[in-house]
């Protein structure tokens, strides 16, 4: 027995993993990784793979960075935690300057969570909260888009849709309105990204026209609507909503966790529209890809209303009990010396054009209704029929022989059902993105052409996308 199925038959034993249907792991081996190197991941037998999804769209400098390594290597001597109630500690004071500092102007408060999920159900409950402090305790209703995915915990999925996660816990769930989303693979023949993202804002008009007298926050994921299979939008969208929350007296959330810390092209994508969220959640790269650690930056504004005498309960009394460590603070600020020291930003303009070349001839592909990209984000579709845009059913699990292929060839894809997307690390090559690209098209290609018989019950699920 090698030593990757003896940590396999270990693992199987006690784990139980996430997102995962474990029976699947009666065929499907459970990779045990011994070791990382920038966008290496090695296993116990010594098989690499290039890890194309930035190990759940986390990792921004690699693995095992040794600028970032080094910083939590000193805070470990120093401090590894403290509760944040009552005391503080350098590297979060430090870190929330920071962010105060980059993100759009006016987010001049941080409020730390332990992850994304987290993160939203603060904002949400802050969104509430400002308004019951204010004298508005009917706004407590929250708008969100079609296709939208903001995390696993109770409020956070009750502002997401994704049935197949969602249904099971209806029970649970607060009631909330869903707006169409404006992603533009849905866009008639001929019109512009802008174009429809404008046109479909006329439903965010009318739900916020009906409802504001009762939604706290309309919430979004800028641009780029990850789980739901890389759906993209214009800039124009979130320019309109803004202005729209404004005249409706609502608040806006974004939800950058996925999207924010230069994935889609610039440091945040609320920057393309030129907008300031009154709540902005942020996660995954903010660490580098090292700790869990999320932070929500919002407003004087919104901070005012919490600032009271403490027999008034006015107060924000919302805790985790990792909220703000030292040690994930190092790392988030290690991360961010090196999107300042090194120009990330800029330099990965030519990393997402090499991105765009290496798969432009997917374009053509029989079997590939769009190719599209947002800056360090680039995914392909799968689909049975081109001209209509018809996915093949979920049920096949097409994008399974994709990641399998990937792992014989020593790559880390993990399609989001039809979706073949590459979200890597910033210090990727423009060789390893043409590798990238090789694997990605011989796994298109034997996924598309197999024939696959599976009963399909074209009512269960028909919109399912798996969040890889």
């Amino acid at each position: 027995m090698s030593l990757n199925d003896q940590w396999m038959q270990r693992d199987l034993a006690v784990l139980w993993h996430p997102c995962t249907q474990m029976k699947d792991h009666e065929t499907l081996p459970v990779i045990p990784i011994k070791r990382g190197d920038g966008v290496w991941l090695e296993d116990f037998d010594g098989k690499r793979y290039l890890d194309a999804v930035s190990s759940w769209w986390v990792n921004a400098f690699g693995h095992a960075n040794p600028r970032i390594n080094q910083r939590i290597k000193d805070q470990l001597d120093q401090l590894e935690h403290v509760i944040l109630a009552g005391f503080g500690h350098q590297p979060v004071i430090e870190l929330s300057e920071r962010l105060v500092e980059i993100t759009p102007p006016g987010l001049n408060r941080v409020f730390y969570a332990d992850n994304g999920s987290s993160c939203i159900e603060v904002a949400l409950k802050m969104s509430y909260h400002f308004w019951r402090n204010s004298g508005k305790a009917e706004k407590k209703r929250f708008i969100t888009l079609s296709n939208s995915y903001h995390g696993e915990t109770v409020a956070a999925m009750s502002v997401g849709d994704v049935a197949l996660f969602t249904d099971t816990y209806k029970p649970l769930l607060m009631d909330t309105i869903k707006v169409p989303s404006p992603d533009c693979y849905l866009r008639p023949e001929g019109v512009s990204w802008a174009e429809h993202s404008r046109t479909m804002f006329a439903h965010m008009e009318q739900a916020l026209a009906e409802h504001h007298h009762e939604v706290a926050a309309v919430i979004v994921e800028p641009l780029l609507q990850g789980a739901c299979g890389m759906r993209m939008y214009d800039p124009i969208y979130l320019t309109l909503l803004r202005q729209a929350c404004d005249r409706y007296g609502v608040h806006l959330i974004a939800d950058e966790i996925a999207v924010g810390f230069g994935r889609t092209g610039t440091m945040f994508a609320c920057e393309q529209a030129g907008i300031t969220p009154d709540f902005m959640c942020l996660s995954k790269a903010l660490t580098g890809g090292y700790l869990p650690l999320a932070a929500c930056l919002t407003t004087d504004t919104v901070y005012q209303a919490f600032y009271d005498e403490y027999d008034t309960l006015r107060g924000f009394l919302h805790s985790h009990s990792y909220t703000g460590n030292p040690l994930a603070c190092a790392a988030a600020l290690a991360t961010l010396d090196i999107f300042r020291d090194d120009d990330v930003i800029n330099a990965n303009k030519k990393l997402a054009a090499r991105m765009a070349s290496s798969t432009a001839h997917l374009k053509d592909h029989p079997h590939i209704s769009e190719v599209r990209q947002m800056g360090m984000a680039i995914a392909m579709e799968m689909v049975q029929d081109k001209a209509s845009k018809t996915a093949f059913p979920w049920q096949e699990r097409r994008g399974l022989a994709v990641y399998q292929h990937a792992l014989s060839r020593g790559a880390l894809l993990r399609p989001l059902g039809n979706v073949v997307y590459f979200l890597p690390p910033y210090v990727i090559s423009e060789e390893q993105i043409d590798f990238l690209a090789e694997v990605a098209t011989e796994g298109i290609d034997k996924a598309t052409s197999q024939k696959i018989s599976v009963s399909v019950d074209a009512n269960l699920y028909p919109d399912f996308t798996h969040p890889g």
